[in-house]
């Protein structure tokens, strides 16, 4: 009798890890992630709106890449697989088009404006971008492959300013944090930018700007390995939710 209770432990036993198993393999995915390369000046915005894409697909996940878009073009286009893929301009996206990179069209979702940034206090008396030339002042830019940094070029043109900056960085965050590090004395930046460093800066807007507004696109890329998740992302940015978001931080409308 003994013998068969251990019998039927057993089986009992081996019953249930079946189950369990078969029980684990139906259904939907434990978790699934979605890769977004995005510009450097997203990131504050987009880890918000991604813990919302998060919170309203449950078991997914958004892992974000964020750098210069010059150089995240750079690597989709070297083989770097990812979902989705917003710039800083469309200069950078055109590229991607360009190298068949995306599923579909581009949607414009943001536009952003350069502002100078220096020292809380703003010690150096800065007041314009002309002042930016004086000698003995250290500025740094953005590269000029770097959105950030093309649309400094064009204020110079526009000003007939020429900057000699003591460094020029790849990506616009890199530039804010030469200034908060007291590296340099000032540094160009998005509004953005300015606005998420608080008290850390003082700000110094010049008219001139405005020659220079970068606007921002996202997109599906080909690699996208759920194609209507990347979607979803897309719309979240594009729609209500995400543009309140971008709002708050400074971003204007496309």
């Amino acid at each position: 009798m003994t013998g068969i209770r251990r019998g039927l432990s057993v089986l009992s036993v081996l019953l249930l890890a079946a189950l369990t198993a078969c029980g684990s393999d139906s259904g939907a995915p434990a978790g699934r992630s979605l890769t977004v390369y995005a510009a450097a000046s997203l990131q504050k915005t987009f880890t918000d709106i991604g813990a919302r894409f998060e919170t309203d697909n449950p078991g997914w996940s958004v892992d974000f890449t964020f750098a210069g878009s010059s150089d995240l073009v750079t690597q989709l286009t070297q083989g770097a697989k990812a979902d989705v893929f917003a710039s800083a301009d469309t200069t950078n996206m055109d590229k991607a088009a360009e190298a068949g990179l995306l599923s579909g069209a581009s949607v414009n979702f943001a536009t952003n404006t350069l502002v100078i940034v220096t020292a809380p206090d703003n010690p150096k008396k800065v007041a314009s971008f002309a002042d930016l030339a004086k000698p003995g002042l250290s500025v740094v830019v953005c590269a000029p492959q770097v959105p950030c940094g093309s649309a400094t070029e064009k204020v110079e043109k526009a000003t007939k300013v020429t900057l000699d900056p003591v460094s020029e960085e790849s990506s616009v965050t890199d530039v804010l944090t030469k200034v908060t590090s007291g590296q340099a004395d000032a540094g160009v930046v998005y509004v953005t930018d300015a606005r998420g460093a608080g008290e850390k800066v003082a700000t110094v807007d010049f008219a001139e700007s405005s020659a220079a507004v970068n606007t921002y696109p996202i997109a599906v890329l080909t690699t996208a390995a759920d194609a209507a998740a990347a979607k979803k992302f897309v719309d979240l940015v594009t729609g209500d939710a995400g543009r309140k978001v971008l709002s708050q931080a400074g971003f204007a409308a496309p």
